[in-house]
């Protein structure tokens, strides 16, 4: 307890004494190059000269300040704007109307070196009295500053401990929006956040799939380039290369333009700041590198600095955000003439500042510019600044209190946080008519011009508006391209192409190179049965399964039916031969009905003979019914019509062969078979065998009938309309029967083959019956292996070829012996053989 007891004595003791601490300057202080004193002051620092000279560090003596030359324009103008709105606030009798505001601007001369050296001044004073004691307290109540975001970045880390504001007009770094590094950090311009995404929007909206990249090798380079390749990742957008540089760096420089130079891609994106783009610049016009459609940024894109004579070739037609143009009313007069008197008072001795040479040689750049003012209205960044300078006139008019009859309690004491806070709830229009308010980030509201880089007619290159982009408009409109007025990269009139690889057409596919962006990739045809209809497609789709793909790939059709129709040539000669076999039989039938009494036509039953020519007739006729496109009925039809007419044909072939072997028997002595088998037992025969096939047609047909079935399995292409058997064992049975009853045939008459000559008929059914079998046999794995409409291609040339090997080897005999032969055409012949032969 004890211990406890001394160290809280010892820490008090050390409080104590810090706090009478006598504050002392270390070093030569820094005088602001424009200030005035006020009420409460305003801290602003802006890059009002470019060019920094390091003082010589050998050590031997005192460092001197950083020298500062080479005014730049820009900034200049935004510390006269900075000044003309503190000016007009001071002659306001409304938004601090007893209160008088002063300032300190600074030139950061563009370094880093001399932003650190420009924070530092501005929040200590720059000299101490003797009793002055360091209390933590800033005597600047906000500072207005840098235009970089690099610069503003250490600006805002230096101040964060101090809570001091600082709004910047220009930095636009995302890295900036983090209110847990920067807390007390505001700015009257949008995150880099919209631009980033904004400038993959417009290179996604001119189809630009394969881009270059360059950025500063700064935050705000850094940072704003991560979120445009972010956001081109998702829109699909491909980055050929992605190089950075700082201007201090031309080593990179040069590997950055040799790099473009190589590169394939027409579009780069430029997120430079405007220094690095002038190098760039300098180096693409020393290697001639033109033809390249740039995009940039709002540092660059509007710069007057880039504008020379030479630079069109190789930035004309760029694209790019820039700051809206806003017209300060009043602020054009006053850069030419108040301006002077006010922040130059060694001016106004009778005018003449060569007297005063003194007090005013450290403003010697500064005063070519005092009758100057052609570059005022092209100022965009100047209305950022007045925003930020009313921004915390009206932070001030709540915390001082201020009444509209005109007064405000000047006796508080403004503390930095507390202009934090009220410059959180700030919420007001400005005479332009721009509504000002700050969201949770600290930032604005992203409002940008498209800008495109043109020729006038007198050659002047200008900054001409195409479109724009409003973050604070509803998604769909928030970014609009006027595209018919836009000048393209070298002054063309037509948009630039670029991509790694041209557009896949309908009919292909787009396939990925092996280890290069997705935006190169090969066109690869379709597939036969698939399709794409539409450009850059990713995958081929299948057609349906009645569909194939047309020649080009980029339609599904119907497949082509195939069948065996009487069109085709194989259908015609088939038809041709069906026809033939059908003449040759009625002439067979007309001649033996002309020669029915001769005993050729007599012997064996010429009844058995006439039906048999009648099957015959049947059976090639049947041959047609399996030609021709198949439907339900003719389905049915072909094959119950080919199986009762062969089952017919062969009844009547089999009751000639037992004829045969009957009339043998007869004729041997006391032999009295004939009786059981004559022709009424012949012609029940035949039907009765007939009908066993007909009732299995007919159960064939009730159980599970034939019908037409598209196969599309054989050929993907084309459909084969074919008859689908319906139950496989009717199909079986039917040609099971046929095949039975001819086997029997052909037993028969092989028996009957050695009898005698009279009787020789047998030997040319048993020919018959062997070529029946011998194609029946054969036509069973030529059916199964033949495809399509070759499949009831050689079911017809069977019936075709079984038919005419009976018709031609049972009655081609007995025509021979009709025509040529008429002597053998007798009884007494035929008998006498049969005699001589028992001799």
């Amino acid at each position: 307890m004890l211990i406890f007891l001394y160290t809280l004595l010892f820490l008090h003791h050390l409080h104590a004494k810090v706090e009478k601490t006598v504050c002392r300057m270390m070093g030569n202080p820094k005088y602001p190059l424009l200030s005035k004193d006020g009420d409460v002051t305003f801290g602003g620092i802006f890059a009002i000269n470019s060019v920094e000279t390091l003082p010589s560090f050998q050590f031997t003596k005192k460092p001197q300040l950083l020298l500062c030359s080479s005014v730049n324009l820009r900034d200049f103008r935004m510390a006269q704007i900075m000044i003309f709105a503190i000016e007009e606030i001071n002659r306001s009798q409304s938004l601090l109307p007893n209160v008088s505001i002063g300032y300190r601007v600074y030139d950061s001369c563009g370094s880093r070196l001399s932003s650190m050296s420009a924070t530092m001044a501005l929040m200590n004073d720059q000299e101490f009295a003797a009793v002055d004691i360091c209390n933590g307290q800033s005597h600047i109540h906000a500072i207005i500053g840098e235009t970089e975001s690099s610069a503003t970045v250490i600006l805002s880390r230096t101040t964060a401990p101090f809570k001091i504001p600082v709004i910047s007009h220009g930095a636009t770094c995302e890295c900036l929006s983090n209110r847990k590094e920067f807390p007390s950090f505001f700015r009257t311009i949008a995150s880099d956040y919209h631009q980033g995404r904004a400038l993959a929007y417009i290179v996604k909206q001119f189809g630009w799939s394969w881009v270059g990249a360059v950025n500063s090798d700064n935050d705000y380079g850094n940072n704003g380039m991560a979120i445009f390749l972010n956001t081109a990742k998702e829109e699909g957008i491909c980055v050929e290369y992605s190089e950075k540089f700082y201007r201090t760096e031309p080593e990179k420089l040069l590997k950055v333009v040799d790099k473009i130079k190589q590169g394939t891609a027409k579009v780069i994106v430029a997120f430079l700041s405007r220094v690095e783009m002038v190098k760039l610049l300098e180096q693409l016009s020393m290697q001639n590198i033109t033809g390249l459609q740039m995009i940039g940024v709002e540092a660059w894109t509007t710069a007057k600095v880039l504008v020379t004579s030479n630079s069109f070739h190789v930035l004309g037609g760029s694209l790019g955000f820039a700051v809206r143009k806003i017209n300060i009313e009043g602020f054009s007069d006053y850069v030419i003439k108040a301006f002077w008197d006010t922040a130059f008072p060694c001016l106004q001795t009778d005018g003449n500042y060569s007297q005063n040479a003194s007090s005013c040689s450290r403003y010697q750049d500064l005063f070519v510019l005092n009758n100057y003012n052609e570059d005022v209205p092209e100022q965009r960044y100047a209305s950022n600044v007045y925003k930020a300078v009313y921004a915390i006139a009206y932070s001030l008019h709540s915390l001082l209190k201020c009444t509209k009859q005109g007064s405000c309690e000047k006796g508080l004491i403004i503390q930095p946080q507390q202009v934090v806070e009220a410059l959180k709830k700030v919420n007001f229009t400005v005479k332009m008519g721009d509504h000002v308010w700050f969201d949770s980030t600290g930032a604005a509201v992203a409002q940008y011009e498209v800008v495109n880089w043109q020729k006038d007619s007198d050659g002047s290159i200008q900054f001409k508006p195409v479109g724009y982009y409003d973050a604070s408009l509803p998604s769909h409109q928030r970014f609009v391209l006027n595209t018919t007025n836009i000048i393209w990269a070298g002054g063309q009139l037509e948009k630039p192409r670029s991509v790694c690889s041209e557009r896949c057409p309908p009919g292909t596919r787009k396939a990925a190179q092996k280890g290069r962006p997705v935006c190169c990739y090969d066109c690869i045809p379709c597939a036969e049965g698939e399709i794409s209809n539409e450009t850059d497609s990713n995958n081929c789709k299948q057609c349906p399964g009645e569909y194939w793909s047309n020649a080009e790939k980029n339609e599904c059709v119907l497949k082509a039916i195939e069948f065996l129709s009487f069109t085709e040539v194989m259908g015609t000669v088939l038809v041709f031969f069906s026809l033939f076999g059908v003449g040759l039989t009625v002439l067979v039938a007309i001649l033996f009905y002309i020669k029915k009494d001769t005993p050729i036509v007599k012997a064996n039953n010429s009844e058995l003979s006439f039906l048999l020519l009648f099957s015959l007739t049947l059976c090639f006729l049947c041959s047609l019914t399996f030609i021709g496109r198949p439907t339900e009925w003719s389905c049915m039809l072909r094959h119950t019509a080919f199986g009762i007419t062969f089952v017919l044909c062969i009844s009547c072939v089999l009751g000639k062969t037992v004829v045969v072997l009957m009339a043998f028997k007869a004729a041997l002595p006391g032999s009295n078979v004939m009786k059981w088998f004559g022709p009424a037992q012949q012609r029940f025969s035949v039907l009765a065998f007939t009908f066993i096939q007909v009732l299995i047609c007919v159960l064939w047909l009730t159980i599970s009938p034939p019908f037409p079935y598209k196969n599309m399995k054989y050929y993907k292409e084309n459909i084969i309309l074919e008859c689908s058997l319906g139950s496989t064992i009717g199909f079986s049975a039917v040609l099971g029967y046929i095949g039975l009853l001819a086997l029997l045939c052909f037993i028969l008459a092989f028996l009957a083959r050695t009898l005698p000559d009279n009787f020789n008929e047998a030997k040319f059914i048993t020919f018959s019956m062997l070529i029946f079998c011998a194609v029946w046999i054969t036509f069973i794995p030529a059916y199964v292996s033949s495809p399509g409409k070759f499949t009831v291609a050689v079911e017809i040339f069977a019936i075709l070829a079984s038919s005419f090997g009976l018709l031609f080897c049972i009655f081609t005999p007995k025509c021979y012996i009709i025509l040529f032969k008429p002597e053998q055409n007798t009884k007494q012949h035929m008998m006498g053989k049969t005699q001589s032969k028992s001799n």
